[in-house]
């Protein structure tokens, strides 16, 4: 008899990884602001995390989104006056991101929303539990990105 899916560790780390991920993203979407979605979250969260006067095209790449469906995001974000989009000054044809006062107070609402999930889960394992995951977890990364 041949083995089913179930039966490979792989397919089955995969299978994880993708409920995990959705079940994230459900998670966070839910507790977001009225007209705030999730790939918009995750440009706030992006910029205030890494810094502002990233372009585009690297959000796209650190988001792994296509740069069209970053556009659309963009322009919401920017029709809300949450970041600013600015010619960069060494190249006037590539665009610079930043978040305005308006686009922080946003990204620390939608943190204020989701504390409770996040302490939840910290209460829910230990620091060490999601360390020792990590080097499997980048490695696989790192593998696949490689592929690419």
């Amino acid at each position: 008899m041949a083995a089913g899916a179930e039966d490979h560790a792989d397919v089955q780390v995969f299978d994880e990884i993708r409920q995990i991920e959705h079940l994230v993203r459900v998670s966070i979407a839910r507790k977001l602001p009225v007209g705030l979605n999730y790939p918009q979250f995750e440009v706030l969260n992006f910029l205030a995390r890494r810094g502002d006067g990233f372009s585009p095209v690297q959000v796209a790449q650190a988001l792994q989104t296509p740069k069209s469906a970053l556009t659309n995001t963009l322009q919401r974000l920017t029709a809300r006056k949450l970041i600013e989009v600015e010619d960069c000054p060494a190249d006037r044809r590539r665009k610079r991101l930043w978040l305005t006062p308006a686009g922080r107070q946003a990204y620390a609402q939608c943190m204020v929303s989701i504390r409770p999930d996040v302490e939840k889960l910290r209460e829910g394992f230990t620091a060490k539990e999601f360390r020792d995951a990590l080097p499997f977890l980048r490695a696989l990364r790192t593998w696949l990105s490689e592929k690419e």
